[in-house]
């Protein structure tokens, strides 16, 4: 069973706004925990005291950072620029037996179309492929016997390249994530690579996007 401080942990984990409020000194840990004690206790089963509460916070802000993690986000040198690629699809398909044939397919077809954009990525019961509306065509082509899940369309592609040292900072695609739902930014998708960092946004918020990412990129 959960102890309070595990309950309240688990609680203010989920909200990246109560984890950044917290840690900048914003909250009254008191107020907070009157709002949460409703929670606490229906989770609990059991009577749970402020004071217990407030206890709990303020633990918690202890081990918290006292600065932004956005800030301490490493750049690649000279490479930290953020770069964009519009009008993109995602296209989601069951993974079968045949999956891998048509991935090596698509490949071989996107070849001859330099500068556009398609990547697959493989999941444990799915195949993810994005590429650039031109090579709409390729995939359908790649995977008409493959059973399609989803589409999505009209997507913009956000790359941030960092510094490889980044795999060492805890929390470092939390920090950029949490900037974007500050402005309620919503992520279709993300990729990685050991240096990149690639965001899927619908293209109506790329703007708002990019002009957050180029925050992080100005530090």
């Amino acid at each position: 069973m959960l102890s309070i401080a595990n309950k309240v942990e688990q609680l203010v984990s989920e909200s990246p706004f109560l984890t950044e409020g917290i840690a900048a000194g914003l909250i009254n840990l008191s107020e907070l925990a009157r709002q949460l004690r409703p929670q606490l206790e229906s989770d609990l089963w059991k009577p749970v005291g402020q004071a217990a509460v407030v206890m709990a916070l303020r633990r918690i802000s202890e081990r918290l950072p006292q600065t932004g993690m956005a800030h301490s986000i490493v750049l690649a040198p000279r490479l930290g620029e953020l770069t964009t690629r519009t009008d993109l699809m995602i296209s989601t398909y069951r993974l079968s037996d045949t999956s891998n044939e048509c991935q090596r397919e698509l490949l071989a077809l996107a070849e001859p179309y330099p500068g556009t954009f398609v990547t697959v990525t493989r999941g444990v019961h799915e195949v993810l492929v994005v590429c650039s509306r031109p090579l709409t065509h390729l995939v359908e082509e790649a995977f008409a016997d493959e059973r399609l899940l989803a589409r999505v369309e009209n997507l913009t592609a956000l790359t941030l390249r960092l510094n490889p040292e980044t795999r060492k900072t805890p929390g470092i695609y939390h920090a950029v994530l949490k900037k974007l739902a500050w402005d309620k930014i919503s992520v279709v998708n993300m990729m990685c690579t050991f240096s990149e960092l690639t965001i899927l946004l619908e293209q109506s918020q790329t703007g708002a996007a990019f002009s957050v990412l180029s925050q992080i990129v100005g530090h």
